[in-house]
């Protein structure tokens, strides 16, 4: 039996609004995004992200992310985290968005 979303974030609608958030502002959030990597990099090291994403990573990546490696790097790190670490990575992604004062139509609801 197949889930009922299609996509791999679709499960979690706060999860599918920050990645609609980094494909419709991947300018603006480049920063944030790389913030979130350096603070990951600190609880479990930065080699050892890079490894994961040197395995999860496509080789000829032609999707929206795939342009800027910080937001590739991001998207591809929620994507293998287990369901409840994409959770608390979205919620704590959208808090920071509201302390930096960036506001946004959300297309979750």
């Amino acid at each position: 039996m197949t889930p009922a979303y299609k996509r791999w974030y679709d499960h979690d609608p706060k999860l599918l609004e920050v990645i609609e958030l980094l494909k419709n502002y991947p300018n603006e959030l480049h920063e944030h995004a790389k913030l979130f990597l350096d603070k990951l990099a600190q609880k479990v090291s930065a080699e050892a992200i890079d490894n994961l994403y040197d395995m999860v990573k496509t080789v000829n990546g032609n999707r929206w992310y795939d342009k800027d490696p910080v937001i590739s790097k991001t998207v591809e790190i929620l994507r293998v985290v287990p369901p409840d670490v994409q959770a608390a990575c979205a919620d704590r992604f959208i808090q920071a968005l509201k302390e930096m004062g960036i506001t946004y139509e959300s297309t979750t609801k």
